[in-house]
């Protein structure tokens, strides 16, 4: 397999690397590369709009529904690019999670009423799918929701609701059959987090930060017209949600950004006089995280060119997912490891030492969500293995 990219791909990378250059605001993309989160929300929504005023709002759409129409070679450039130059991640709830859902599933009301707001930033969507109790065994999940008359009356609670107090709309999913089995008796809703009887409470991070929170729901009335798909198949949309989910999770673009910083902070740290980056024993576990991107690089690029070729990804979506978790974790210890004593300020100045342990924490998480690593290594033993 050619895992070249082609003149016309390099000169859409040259396109994508000038454009963020010219248009990404310097105050944004200073507090990106700080992990200054003080103004996420602003500055996630300013993106938007600056991306979708230039036609690339929403990579990963059809044109039909306004999206740039790139297949995966160029959506995989597009967020090298963007990684490298400090851009924001776009917020994948609304773009990346429900809208494929509202666009396979969904009625043309629904897809004519809240795909233009998700495109232009104008709606900002949460998750509600984890439970507590109700984690990786989603299907567990008793959040109800029982019909009355035209609307759908929902009690329950939902956890790891992530920057859900920015949002003005959740997707859930609700119990609406008890009696049934459980994958079986599951709805898919789209709640305007505005509703009487919605309370978020905030979820505190070991790093400090306010990112997740927990949702209730006392009865909460949804109208009818708001369930995706039929009631009690749910599921079905749930899976096809997760699957977008994971596309793009091994995060290449971020590991290399922080690779980069670590190969800088390894180079300006000094043990016994000499920078730490001389240091044999250190340089070599730089070089062992590098070859093992390099690595997961390569195999990225045979999924996404196979899939040029109509070859569907099968449990190499679960490789790319626990591979890419692995290295960006291990390049953010190595990162707390070349601060040194340093590391323990977590509030000092300059650039690394305030953001390399928030961070480090911060993403221990990354082997959870979407999946977890075990459940993923499941899914290997049972489709390769044959277990």
């Amino acid at each position: 397999m050619d895992l070249n990219f082609s003149p016309d791909e390099l000169a859409f990378r040259a396109e994508v690397r000038a454009f963020v250059a010219a248009h990404l605001p310097d105050d944004i993309r200073d507090r990106v590369r700080r992990g200054d989160e003080s103004q996420v929300a602003d500055d996630l929504r300013r993106w938007q709009e600056i991306l979708h005023a230039h036609g690339w709002g929403a990579v990963m759409w059809p044109r039909e529904f306004g999206g740039t129409g790139w297949d995966k070679t160029r959506q995989y450039l597009f967020e090298i690019e963007c990684a490298a130059a400090d851009a924001p991640i776009q917020l994948p709830f609304g773009l990346k999670m429900v809208a494929p859902v509202i666009m396979r599933y969904g009625t043309p009301a629904q897809q004519q009423r809240f795909l233009p707001r998700i495109l232009d930033g104008s709606d900002w969507w949460c998750q509600g799918y984890s439970e507590p109790g109700s984690g990786s065994d989603l299907a567990s999940l008793k959040t109800r929701a029982e019909r009355d008359g035209d609307h759908y009356v929902v009690n329950g609670q939902k956890a790891w609701n992530t920057l859900g107090q920015h949002a003005g709309w959740i997707f859930c999913l609700v119990r609406t059959d008890p009696a049934a089995k459980p994958q079986r008796g599951i709805s898919f809703l789209l709640i305007d987090m505005r509703t009487p009887g919605i309370r978020l409470q905030p979820t505190r991070l070991l790093d400090g930060g306010h990112e997740v929170n927990e949702v209730f729901f006392d009865n909460v009335r949804v109208p009818v017209k708001n369930l995706v798909g039929e009631e009690n198949a749910g599921w079905t949309c749930a899976k096809f949600l997760l699957g977008h989910e994971r596309t793009n999770i091994a995060g290449i673009g971020a590991s290399r950004r922080e690779l980069a910083r670590l190969r800088r902070m390894a180079g300006e740290a000094g043990r016994n006089g000499a920078p730490l980056a001389d240091n044999p024993v250190f340089a070599s576990r730089i070089a062992q995280v590098a070859l093992e991107l390099r690595a997961l690089e390569v195999t990225n690029l045979r999924v996404i060119f196979g899939e040029a070729r109509q070859q569907a990804p099968g449990p190499e979506a679960s490789m790319l997912k626990i591979r890419g978790t692995e290295i960006l974790q291990r390049i953010t210890e190595l990162q707390v490891e070349a601060l040194g004593a340093r590391a323990l300020e977590y509030e000092g100045d300059g650039e690394d030492v305030p953001r390399a342990v928030g961070h480090y924490m911060n993403l221990r998480k990354l082997s959870i969500y979407g999946g977890s690593n075990e459940i993923q290594r499941n899914i290997i033993a049972q489709m390769v293995l044959q277990l």
